[in-house]
């Protein structure tokens, strides 16, 4: 069984936002709008790892930039195709030789997807490897951190929150020290890092911006 074979499970009814995007997309879109306007405003081209539905790759498209992507799920790869037929996605995954098959880019986009990986570091060096020098990667997960796993405990939510029994769920969880660990360790450089959702100690997720 492949990878693709695997994930070809994790289906997509439609292309509309998944309830992340409302939490991360308003951040996403802002970075974004810098990195264009940064460019002169010349279409920025950007490259999603994880593009799922292509709803995300769809709203950068429609603000400046130039998108292709990659998704293990051949059933969300087919919904991007029908619905955004500009976009450029394809079947495949960070584990994949992704600059050789297509090239390089401004900006890298991946987007709540880290945590799925039993080897994040593939990410972390495909991502550096489809950026020009100077280009930017964006990059989203979870937050964790001391008083929100606090919370959580105190809660007695561990076992939801783990979700151990439902198929494609995390599998890494990522602190801000970790998270900038792995992006220093791939060769990047200026990690910001921003929580969102909730109020910071108890944010639903972070993203990380980061410069070849």
């Amino acid at each position: 069984m492949t990878l693709s074979d695997a994930f070809d499970g994790y289906r997509y009814e439609d292309t509309d936002p998944r309830p992340i995007h409302r939490v991360v997309m308003p951040t996403i879109l802002s970075v974004f709008k810098k990195l264009v306007a940064q460019n002169g405003g010349t279409p920025l081209s950007v490259f999603d790892i994880g593009c799922g539905n292509g709803y995300a790759a769809n709203v950068l498209s429609n603000n400046g930039c130039v998108v292709s992507g990659v998704d293990l799920s051949a059933h969300g790869v087919a919904q991007a195709k029908a619905a955004f037929p500009h976009l450029d996605v394809r079947v495949g995954s960070a584990y994949d030789d992704l600059p050789v098959v297509f090239g390089t880019f401004d900006a890298v986009l991946s987007l709540e997807v880290v945590e799925h990986l039993y080897s994040p570091h593939k990410l972390a060096n495909s991502a550096f490897g489809l950026l020009r020098p100077g280009g930017s990667v964006v990059v989203s997960t979870p937050y964790h951190g001391y008083w929100k796993n606090l919370a959580i405990s105190l809660a007695n939510k561990w076992d939801s929150h783990f979700d151990s029994l439902e198929e494609h769920q995390h599998i890494k969880f990522f602190s801000v020290a970790t998270l900038t660990k792995l992006l220093i360790d791939a060769g990047f450089s200026n990690v910001v890092i921003r929580r969102v959702g909730r109020i910071p100690p108890l944010a639903e997720s972070m993203i990380a911006v980061a410069t070849r």
